[in-house]
């Protein structure tokens, strides 16, 4: 089990994109959510590239979740072309989803509406999908990380107040 830093925040990226995983394209959207999270208290324990495709998706969030608490985010493959098909993998491998988170994020911008994106738990990881914008992706994870460190105690089955 990955252990949380002292603010008890880990988290994980996956960048979904054929262009970052074959080397031409430079992974801006998981270098911006890597910078929002640091300055927000968390530990980035991976980062990892996959192509696009729902079954490349699903496994690699299967993988990146097996074993961890904590929050990982999605960036790239939420919107209307072909290959974008984070949202169809991440249903593949969700135990509950979470559509107020999925629906906040939405809400940041009027291009939020264009956004396929999903959030749903896996044993104790909480995945978001973000846009694969780097001003989007960080415009939509800003609107949920405030509810995100009580979402991950919950999940981990620790005491919380309410």
């Amino acid at each position: 089990m990955a252990d949380l830093n002292a603010a008890g925040l880990a988290a994980k990226i996956l960048t979904v994109s054929d262009g970052v995983a074959a080397g031409i394209r430079v992974d801006k959207g998981g270098e911006a959510i890597e910078a929002l999270l640091v300055r927000s208290s968390y530990e980035v324990v991976e980062r990892r590239v996959t192509p696009d495709g729902a079954e490349e998706v699903a496994q690699a969030l299967a993988g990146m979740c097996e074993g961890f608490a904590g929050l990982v985010l999605t960036t790239g493959g939420t919107g209307f072309g072909p290959r974008d098909n984070t949202p169809e993998g991440t249903l593949t491998v969700v135990d509950r989803q979470a559509p107020g988170m999925a629906e906040a994020m939405r809400l940041v911008n009027p291009l939020g509406r264009l956004s396929r994106g999903v959030a749903g738990t896996l044993g104790r990881s909480l995945i978001l999908n973000l846009p694969g914008s780097p001003r989007g992706a960080v415009e939509c994870a800003e609107s949920v990380l405030d509810v995100v460190p009580h979402a991950l105690r919950l999940l981990s089955g620790s005491p919380t107040r309410h």
